[in-house]
């Protein structure tokens, strides 16, 4: 899959919008006073109990905890400092060390005042908006919107923030303009979506502002704690029977976007490719020729009703993606629904033979979506229970009667799944020992172990992850890296190397009849065998390719309060030392030879470079000539690459039975150097 680059011609909505909301606290049309509720006290006092007796991170909740939740609130309402003034910041800064002791008494006061401020200064900007439109834009001054958020200062005047805002609704008009809108439909689609914005955000009720203020709680612990108000786990369940029929995606509400939480395996999203985890959906057409609706502001059960549909039918997204910087273009994504089962889930084979020096290669490719079991069925002691590991090890058996030569195991997207299944499948392919070790927040570790002694694959073995690939994903590659039975290559993975449980915290009153929310809650950690952990850095790849997602921007390590990297004693196992040092430089070498004769890989290469560039970039031109001439360009490159690829013919020195192989090497070059770096350890295998 190349990596397509889209020029900065957008400021993403986030830099205006990250704040109006998708829920109701409206009387009709009237606004109505924002004040905790009388369950809240309740929650605040169950939610700080839980943190402190149970998760994973011992802190005091202290003066210098209050900060950090003070500073976490005030971002998640103004990420952008694009409502509150240095006023205001003035005005707020007597709470900052006395967060702490209102959360121990259940007082949530501080949290309502600060929003119902925020709403007031959001409802003035969005006035504002309309005398923007009004007065229109002259797209030949040479003027930059500054992107460095960490650069930019709270306005301290009206005049200083109106200019902030004008500059951000021309490049959104100037977007539109180079996407073929006139003026009049410019200025329509615009107003159209402020005054969704304006309804939205008169629509938070007190759940809605005690759910933003207990995550900024609760964020300070690490990012996969959160607290779920009770209607965003209804909503939650909403985003799961989506699932089912649909795209394929989970979806949740991030203040007014909605945000793709899991690319479900095997459904229409996980096979395009193209939409991930934290991308933002700010638009939804039906079929090939209707008109986009812009969602964003929209509650979420709403969007999901647009998204759903029919099997066989198409649907249409505008996504902003989570990689791409803040100038991206939305991308346009099309995507035709389907009903998604356990089948399409399961791992699945190819072979693809590959031409190596002198020789053709038999190599079997294991692309396994997710660590997948069926619960319900092992829990009712069904014989053949469908599992992750019964499906790769009936893979291998039929990879070996077809005796291919190497196996490759493509772990990019997977996202993880059952630990059970991690461990059993890495049994497959060592002897008996340990897997993975879990250290509970007792500090007690609990080391989790295969226990079968059979091997069902002994031959060349290559791992290939990506920044997508985490969890059991990161359990599995690190186990076949440390007992050194197989070669991991593609990028450095995700890095999430903690355990989580949800609670029902009506549980904990079960005679109260308030609707309370839930607490997932970061109980344990993940280390390899070797002792790391692969929380934070992931999993580092033996090969490492060129990759466009940098760990400070896509990864654990890159989400603000993250649990650290940190190592405990190695638990005692036996590597198979099938990978030695020095067949690891020789793989480099080849590798490296690679990069500067695979047109596939140099374009890789070059599409990284620029996306890398383009994100270090801090500011955005508003000058219609010079944002069209960087979107031209962008299309000269790409069509470039089009006709020398026609014009080519057959790629590489690959040797398949039929051209759909060629062709998905030569638009997966990770796929295609993993299988040639195989290749080459089965050549030396065989020495």
């Amino acid at each position: 899959m190349k990596l397509r680059i889209n020029r900065r011609n957008l400021v993403l909505c986030l830099l205006v919008f990250q704040v109006f909301a998708s829920q109701a606290f409206t009387a009709g049309d009237s606004v109505i006073t924002l004040e905790p509720a009388a369950k809240h006290w309740k929650e605040t006092y169950l939610i700080n109990n839980l943190l402190n007796k149970n998760h994973y991170r011992k802190q005091e909740l202290n003066d210098s905890l209050s900060s950090v939740i003070f500073h976490n609130y005030l971002e998640s309402l103004d990420f952008n400092k694009s409502y509150f003034l240095q006023a205001d910041l003035d005005y707020f800064g007597k709470y900052e060390f006395e967060l702490d002791d209102h959360i121990k008494r259940g007082n949530v006061d501080v949290a309502f005042q600060i929003f119902r401020i925020f709403r007031e200064r959001a409802n003035t900007r969005i006035d504002y908006v309309s005398d923007i439109l009004d007065e229109g834009f002259d797209y030949t001054i040479d003027e930059e919107l500054n992107l460095d958020e960490k650069e930019v200062k709270w306005a301290s005047t009206n005049d200083e923030i109106n200019d902030r805002w004008r500059k951000i609704i021309k490049s959104q008009a100037l977007s539109l303009k180079l996407a073929g809108k006139t003026d009049d439909e410019i200025k329509d689609s615009l107003t159209k979506r402020y005054l969704r914005y304006r309804k939205g955000i008169n629509q938070y009720n007190s759940d809605d502002v005690f759910q933003f203020y207990m995550n900024a709680y609760t964020s300070s612990y690490d990012p996969h704690t959160n607290y779920f108000s009770p209607i965003s786990s209804e909503n939650f369940n909403i985003s799961m029977s989506l699932s089912l029929e649909g795209i394929g995606a989970r979806l949740t509400q991030s203040m007014d976007y909605t945000v793709v939480n899991e690319v479900v395996a095997g459904g229409p999203a996980y096979k395009s490719k193209l939409l991930h985890k934290d991308d933002k959906i700010i638009g939804v057409a039906q079929g090939d020729t209707e008109a986009f609706v812009d969602v964003i502001g929209w509650r979420l059960q709403d969007v999901v009703h647009l998204i759903r549909g029919k099997k066989g039918t198409v649907v249409r997204l505008q996504v902003l993606k989570f990689d791409e910087g803040t100038g991206a273009l939305p991308k346009e994504i099309r995507l035709v629904r389907d009903k998604i089962s356990l089948e399409e889930e399961s791992a699945k084979s190819e072979i693809i033979p590959i031409y190596n020096g002198k020789e053709t290669y038999k190599l079997g490719v294991i692309t396994l979506p997710s660590f997948y079991i069926n619960f319900e069925e092992a829990r009712e002691g069904v014989k053949d229970y469908k599992s992750t590991t019964r499906d790769v090890n009936n893979i291998i058996k039929d990879l070996q009667a077809n005796n291919v030569d190497g196996i490759l195991i493509d772990l990019r997207y997977n996202g993880g799944g059952s630990l059970k299944e991690a461990i059993d499948m890495t049994g497959l392919f060592i002897d008996e020992g340990p897997v993975v070790q879990v250290r509970n927040s007792d500090g007690s570790i609990e080391i989790k172990r295969d226990e079968d002694r059979q091997i069902q694959y002994t031959g060349p073995l290559a791992v290939m992850i990506n920044r997508f690939s985490a969890s059991a994903s990161e359990i599995f590659s690190g186990a076949i890296q440390d007992y050194k039975r197989g070669i991991i290559v593609g990028e450095g993975s995700f890095g999430k190397g903690t355990v989580q449980n949800l609670i029902d915290l009506n549980r904990m009153f079960p005679n109260d009849e308030d609707q309370m929310g839930q607490l997932k809650l970061t109980l344990a950690k993940f280390y390899r065998v070797s002792g790391s952990s692969t929380q934070n850095i992931g999993v580092t790849p033996d090969i490492s390719f060129p990759s466009g997602f940098e760990a400070s921007e896509f990864g654990e390590s890159s989400r603000p309060n993250a649990l650290p990297w940190d190592r405990i004693t190695s638990s005692y196992y036996r590597p198979t030392n099938d990978i030695s040092p020095q067949l690891i430089k020789n793989l480099e070498m080849i590798y490296l030879n690679d990069l500067k004769t695979d047109r596939d890989l140099q374009y890789l290469v070059e599409d990284v470079d620029l996306l890398k560039s383009q994100q270090d970039e801090n500011s955005l031109s508003l000058n219609y000539e010079k944002r069209k001439a960087e979107s031209d360009e962008d299309e000269k490159r790409l069509d470039g690459r089009k006709n020398i690829s026609e014009s080519a013919g057959k790629v590489g020195q690959e040797v398949t039975t039929e051209e759909s192989q060629q062709k998905k090497l030569s638009d997966d070059p990770y796929l295609k150097e993993g299988l040639k770096l195989l290749a080459e350890l089965v050549k030396q295998d065989r020495k």
